[in-house]
């Protein structure tokens, strides 16, 4: 099985996080199904620097995932005006409190992150406080795109995008749009060459019964 692609399009890491499951009103896809994929979202993430300190183990695995579902819960209570649980709050605060990872500046003027799979989920739970509880919650959206739902913030001018990503869920939606104006186009084209047809018909059967 190839690994899966990671994307981070949300504009939020926990959203990106939360992001690792798709279609989740219709046909669920779990893109982190097992620990190792744990591991290739958080070197993917670059939170730990590229690779972990150490492989994580099937308990990080799940309290990653009740984290993530977490993340998910309050962030569509923000999203719709619902009231956050306490147990989810439980959750994602417990996560916040453990050690963030290193950082440090190279003699190369580059930043240089290390950590472990904790660490990676303290930064999650981090991100997801400084979301839900900053002036941004309000700007959290669900991608337009069928099936994806997809959170992501609406950092946008004008706060008006629809999808997720424009390079995929944008611009399978745009064609799909343009699909539909064509056949419309063409359906109304089919429907006005029909009754163009009768109204020739129908003088041609007036002109020959006059004649008569």
């Amino acid at each position: 099985m190839s690994a899966p692609e990671f994307t981070f399009v949300s504009g939020n890491l926990a959203l990106d996080f939360v992001g690792t499951v798709g279609q989740r009103t219709t046909e669920p896809i779990e893109l982190m199904p097992a620990t190792v994929d744990l591991a290739v979202w958080a070197a993917a993430s670059g939170t730990a620097g590229g690779a972990l300190a150490e492989p994580p183990s099937d308990t990080d695995y799940a309290d990653a995932v009740t984290l993530r579902e977490a993340v998910y819960r309050l962030a569509t209570a923000a999203r719709t005006g619902a009231r956050f649980t306490r147990k989810d709050l439980a959750t994602v605060n417990r996560h916040a409190a453990d050690a963030p990872g290193t950082v440090r500046l190279g003699a190369d003027a580059t930043v240089r992150r290390a950590g472990d799979i904790r660490s990676v989920l303290a930064d999650v739970a981090r991100s997801a406080v400084e979301l839900l509880g900053g002036p941004d919650a309000v700007l959290i959206r669900e991608c337009e795109a069928t099936p994806c739902t997809r959170l992501y913030v609406d950092a946008s001018h004008r706060r008006s995008r629809r999808w997720c990503d424009m390079r995929g869920c944008g611009n399978r939606a745009k064609a799909a749009a343009f699909r539909a104006r064509t056949r419309a186009k063409a359906s109304t084209a089919k429907v006005a060459v029909k009754q163009a047809t009768g109204r020739r018909q129908s003088a041609s059967g007036s002109g020959s019964a006059a004649s008569e």
